[in-house]
């Protein structure tokens, strides 16, 4: 691994350490981010950025870098990372106190941690089989549109799921689909693809910011509406999305074929357009991505 920022310093991930005492160790009391970059260009920076902002108001750390700060660090990070795409992770908490206390005092520096790793993308085996999903109920706290380094119960729910043969959960709750454990919904059912609407209950995903555009650009019915289990269950494809894998279709749910079960013909539209925007980026044009027109 190249070398990852800490406080404002860069250096060797061997050497880079935090106080016992940082409320992100004692508490998990911080959020992250997670940026896709694609030929040096970070995708999404702006989204990706707004959501940063949105968790530290939430949480009520200071934001510790202005855009400008934030872009610098990213560049000098990608820089170091040399060329192919990669994944840029940043992880700021509320900062290291002199003692252990679930109270915080208001002066505290906040930790800053960033680091590269490299970005393979979804396996192209992966996205010619699906994934197998299993439903789990969901037991994570009410605040999920925080992006929150607290992530017990998401490593639990994931843990679960595995244990089960399955490659990831769609999380149930009162008798709603709201998402998987590190991504976000969709379902297509007669050519129309839906999503949950955004909510404390789940995350806004940049990548279904972007999946919803692409779909309006290139005429494809959308909406935003409550997901029954039931709707989930009887659903013709179902996809799952994030940051790092992009859009990944569902073809087996609880050990029953979703559709045919195989990956969906909305699905491999949407992933065409996915692509075609990465390709946009890597060729200099760091804009809002816009969706290819067929």
């Amino acid at each position: 691994m190249s070398d990852v920022y800490l406080n404002g310093r860069f250096l060797p991930l061997a050497e880079a350490q935090v106080s016992v005492l940082d409320r992100g160790f004692l508490f998990g009391d911080g959020v992250y981010e997670v940026v896709p970059a694609y030929g040096g260009y970070p995708f999404r920076l702006t989204e990706h950025l707004a959501r940063l902002s949105a968790s530290l108001a939430a949480v009520g750390i200071v934001e510790p870098l202005d855009r400008a700060g934030w872009e610098a660090l990213f560049a000098e990070l990608l820089r170091r990372a040399g060329p192919g795409d990669q994944s840029l992770y940043l992880q700021i908490t509320r900062g290291a106190d002199v003692r252990r206390d679930h109270l915080y005092r208001p002066q505290l520096a906040p930790t800053v941690f960033a680091m590269c790793s490299p970005l393979a993308g979804p396996p192209a085996e992966q996205l010619a089989r699906g994934l197998t999903v299993s439903t789990l109920n969901d037991i994570r706290w009410e605040r999920c549109d925080i992006k929150a380094i607290t992530l017990l119960a998401n490593v639990m729910l994931r843990q679960t799921a595995r244990e089960v043969g399955a490659d990831d959960a769609i999380l149930l709750r009162d008798g709603l689909a709201l998402e998987g454990t590190a991504s976000s919904l969709f379902v297509v059912h007669d050519g129309v693809l839906t999503t949950p609407p955004k909510g404390t209950r789940l995350l806004p995903g940049v990548t279904r910011d972007l999946v919803l555009e692409l779909a309006a650009d290139n005429a494809l019915a959308w909406r935003e509406a409550d997901i029954t289990e039931a709707q989930l269950r009887a659903a013709d494809e179902i996809w799952l999305s994030s940051s790092t894998r992009e859009v990944m279709p569902v073809t087996v749910l609880d050990g029953a074929n979703v559709g045919t079960g195989t990956p969906g013909p909305v699905w491999h539209h949407m992933h065409q357009w996915y692509q075609v925007c990465k390709a946009h980026l890597r060729a200099g044009n760091p804009g809002r991505c816009v969706g290819h027109k067929e």
